[in-house]
């Protein structure tokens, strides 16, 4: 049995993928869609990524400051989670990831919607799962 082996810290992961699914809740400012009225925009408007709204920049600049193995091992979580390899795969899985990385690291992952429960997932598999999900509001 191989033993998953971790640099990125689990407790960073856990803020990560909380600001993570925060930016990933929000929608991309749109036109007013036909038939809207003023009491929906007001609700829609909080899930709106506005002008100098700093949380997907916070994100970037998180990722990019991450070592390039810990941003490997974000790329490889994604990818076992989402069910592109198996937790034996784990080490192959990382360096695939830092060989691969074709486009800044932080703009892979943001790409994909579901990142942060793909990260999630791979934990799971890996089986260091559990404290990530078990977050307690301040």
């Amino acid at each position: 049995m191989i033993v998953p082996v971790l640099e990125i810290n689990p407790d960073y992961l856990q803020m990560l993928m909380l600001k993570v699914r925060g930016v990933m809740g929000k929608e991309q400012g749109e036109d007013e869609p036909p038939g809207s009225d003023a009491v929906d925009d007001e609700s829609a408007e909080i899930l709106e990524e506005l002008p100098g709204d700093l949380s997907r920049e916070e994100v970037v600049e998180e990722i990019q400051g991450l070592s390039p193995r810990e941003q490997a091992e974000l790329v490889a979580l994604m990818w076992l989670g989402r069910g592109d390899a198996e937790p034996e795969e784990w080490n192959d899985l990382i360096d695939q990831a830092a060989d691969r990385a074709e486009v800044p690291t932080e703009n892979y992952l943001l790409d994909h919607p579901h990142v942060a429960d793909h990260w999630a997932e791979g934990l799971e598999k890996l089986g260091l799962g559990g404290r990530v999900d078990e977050v307690e509001e301040v």
